[in-house]
C-alpha cells in the first residue's frame, strides 16, 4: 500500500509540476479529433502495459488493489477540495478543478487502473460471477474517459431572442458569434409571480426552425430544456428591468456530442447493480 501512495503522490507531483511549466489544462486543444486519438492512444497505453505486467513489477502492481486504493483516496481529496471551493474559474488552481492538472492526471491514472483491471479479468471471464464486475467497471470507465474527452467538444452558447425576430445567432463564452444551425423566434415571454412580486416561473414560448424546413412551437420554462437537433435549449434570463414585459428572452444553447457514450456508461453501472442485486437473492435462496 505504501508504493501505491507513493506512486500517486508522484501522479500528483507531476501534475503541479505542468500546472506551473504550462498552465492549466485547456480543454479546446482536444476537441475532435484530437480526443479521438487521444483515446486511441489510451487504449493502447492500457494494452501495453498490460502486455509488460508479466515482465515488470509496477506493470502489475498497477493493476492491483494496492495501487487503486490509494489512487481514490488522491481522487476523494482532490474532489472534496473542488466542493469546498467555488468553481468560478477566477484564476486559481482550486477554483477551476476540471482544469487542474493534478486532478486531471489523478483521474487519467485511476481511468488506466480500471482498464488493466478488466482487461485481467476479462482472460478469465466467468459468465454468472463476472458480469456484474464487467458491467460496473466497463460502465465507469466509459463514462469517466467520454465525459473528460468529451469535455473538449461540449459547446455552451447565450443566445438573445427579441419578440418576433428570428435569431440564428449565438453567443461564445469569451464573446465570439456563433451561427447556429437553428433559428429561435420568440413568441411570447411568460413570467409568474408570487404575492409579493418576486418570479415564481418564467419561461418562454418559441417557435424554432431547423435546417430541414422543421418549425416546432413549443415552451423553453426553468430547468425544462427542449431537445432539437442534438441541441438542447435552456431558459437563461430575461430583461429584469421589465420584468413580466420583458421583450427579450436570453436562452443557453447546449450541445455535448459524447453525452449518450456517458450515459452509456452509466446505464452500465446500474446494470451491473441490477445483476448483483438478482444473483444476490438467488445465492440466498439455494
Amino acid at each position: 500500500m505504501k508504493e501505491g501512495f507513493l506512486i500517486g503522490a508522484g501522479v500528483v507531483a507531476a501534475g503541479l509540476v505542468l500546472q506551473l511549466s504550462v498552465g492549466r489544462v485547456v480543454w479546446n486543444t482536444f476537441a475532435w479529433p484530437v480526443n479521438g486519438f487521444v483515446l486511441v492512444g489510451f487504449f493502447a497505453l492500457i494494452a501495453i502495459v498490460s502486455l509488460l505486467g508479466r515482465r515488470f513489477y509496477v506493470c502489475q502492481f498497477i493493476g492491483s488493489n494496492r495501487a487503486a486504493i490509494p489512487a481514490l483516496f488522491y481522487a476523494v481529496v482532490l474532489t472534496i477540495v473542488m466542493g469546498l471551493v467555488r468553481q468560478d474559474g477566477s484564476g486559481s488552481w482550486f477554483s477551476d478543478m476540471l482544469s487542474f492538472w493534478p486532478f486531471v492526471l489523478v483521474y487519467v491514472y485511476i481511468a488506466l487502473i480500471l482498464g488493466l483491471v478488466i482487461i485481467r479479468r476479462s482472460l478469465r471471464f466467468r459468465w454468472r460471477r463476472d458480469i456484474p464486475f464487467m458491467l460496473n467497471h466497463l460502465g465507469l470507465f466509459l463514462a469517466m474517459t467520454t465525459a473528460t474527452l468529451g469535455n473538449a467538444d461540449m459547446q455552451r452558447l447565450k443566445m438573445v431572442t427579441t419578440v418576433d425576430e428570428p435569431e440564428w445567432r449565438a453567443l461564445a463564452s469569451g464573446g465570439a458569434i456563433v451561427e447556429m444551425p437553428i433559428a429561435i423566434e420568440l413568441k411570447r415571454f411568460i413570467m409568474e409571480t408570487y404575492d409579493d412580486g418576486s418570479p415564481r416561473r418564467f419561461a418562454s414560448d418559441v417557435q424554432i426552425l431547423t435546417k430541414s424546413g422543421k418549425r416546432i412551437q413549443t415552451t423553453v420554462d426553468v430547468n425544462k430544456p427542449v431537445k432539437v437537433d442534438g441541441w438542447k435549449i435552456y431558459q437563461y434570463g430575461y430583461d429584469t428591468q421589465m420584468g413580466a414585459m420583458s421583450q427579450i428572452s436570453i436562452l443557453e444553447l447546449v450541445n455535448d456530442p459524447w453525452l449518450p457514450l456517458v450515459y452509456l456508461g452509466i446505464y452500465m453501472m446500474l446494470g451491473g447493480a441490477v445483476f448483483m442485486f438478482v444473483l444476490g437473492e438467488r445465492r440466498k435462496r439455494v
